[in-house]
């Protein structure tokens, strides 16, 4: 990401400085894990729209290398968690905390960052902000549950299955664009655009993240897995809306019954493939990426613009 890095790439690199300063503990346990987590961090894609979307509104200060900081705290902290709630032993083809650590200080260490999070931003009097980011991580459990509500009955059509998305993943991703935004401003109008901005970025982030799991490409994440865990997905969805009353009997036993059968699931994801089911739900992604991207064009063409988005671009169009 040329563009990205050439924009933000000082804010980015002053970021890690600070960020890694803010999670050290003088308690030896904790700090050994902190630096095992800052070690194995991600492409650290919300800072970026955090910055990013300062920049574009107005100018990046100390209170959005804070908004950064509670972003990105709060998103490791739900990472951790969900690793214990999934028992996932792997995360970014390392061990998770909980692998390495067991559940109990894997919950500790959530609650630890999400208490420096909190901190972060109290401390400083940055309460809007606080605001904006509580509320998302209250939108991300209030979707994690109704997802697996829905899972025990499998009735998810697509007005349930965008309220999911639209809180589970889009909600942090719109708090980090209008958390940005507002350390820039203080502008109640510029931030709510840039959250609808984030949201639109969200769902089409997420509908990506669900098209993996019916492509053959080795991108890191078994194909069939949400299939396995009684997800259902926009491919899926479509795909059931459109077939004849067998077909459909058929694939709904599979997921409510057979789903951890690997022959079984194939056969799911090759109706899906045949239905029209992926192209559907790439169309879908492709249209929120517009209309995030024509939000954006509120705002001049500009190196902070254009950077926005190669950053959108290669959220939606990347491999894994």
């Amino acid at each position: 990401m040329e563009q990205v890095n050439k924009v933000i790439g000082t804010e980015l690199s002053l970021f890690e400085k600070k960020f890694s300063e803010s999670v050290k503990s003088p308690n030896y346990l904790l700090d050994r894990i902190m630096g095992f987590i800052i070690k194995r961090k991600g492409k650290q894609m919300r800072p970026m729209f955090v910055f990013l979307s300062a920049k574009i509104a107005g100018q990046v200060n100390e209170a959005s290398y804070r908004a950064a900081g509670l972003i990105e705290l709060l998103h490791t902290a739900t990472l951790v968690h969900d690793d214990v709630v999934d028992n996932s032993m792997k995360r970014r083809d390392f061990f998770s905390i909980n692998a390495l650590w067991k559940n109990k200080i894997a919950v500790l260490v959530g609650d630890y960052l999400l208490s420096k999070g909190l901190l972060l931003a109290v401390e400083h009097g940055d309460y809007r902000i606080l605001q904006i980011t509580s509320r998302a991580v209250k939108e991300m459990s209030e979707g994690e549950l109704l997802q697996m509500e829905k899972a025990r009955k499998l009735d998810v059509d697509e007005g349930v299955y965008f309220e999911i998305i639209r809180a589970k993943t889009a909600s942090l991703l719109s708090a980090a664009c209008s958390a940005g935004a507002w350390s820039a401003t203080g502008d109640e109008g510029v931030t709510d655009h840039f959250r609808l901005f984030g949201e639109k970025v969200g769902i089409a982030f997420q509908i990506k993240d669900d098209l993996f799991d019916y492509g053959e490409d080795n991108i890191g994440k078994p194909t069939g897995i949400d299939i396995k865990e009684k997800k259902m997905t926009l491919p899926l969805i479509y795909t059931l809306q459109h077939a004849d009353m067998a077909t459909r009997r058929k694939i709904m036993y599979i997921v409510k019954n057979n789903s951890t059968d690997r022959a079984k699931v194939n056969e799911v994801i090759k109706y899906v493939q045949q239905s029209g089911g992926i192209d559907y739900a790439q169309e879908k992604m492709k249209a929120y990426r517009q209309e995030a991207l024509d939000l954006l064009r509120k705002y001049p063409d500009s190196p902070e613009t254009r950077a926005m988005v190669e950053l959108v671009n290669f959220v939606i169009d990347r491999k894994y």
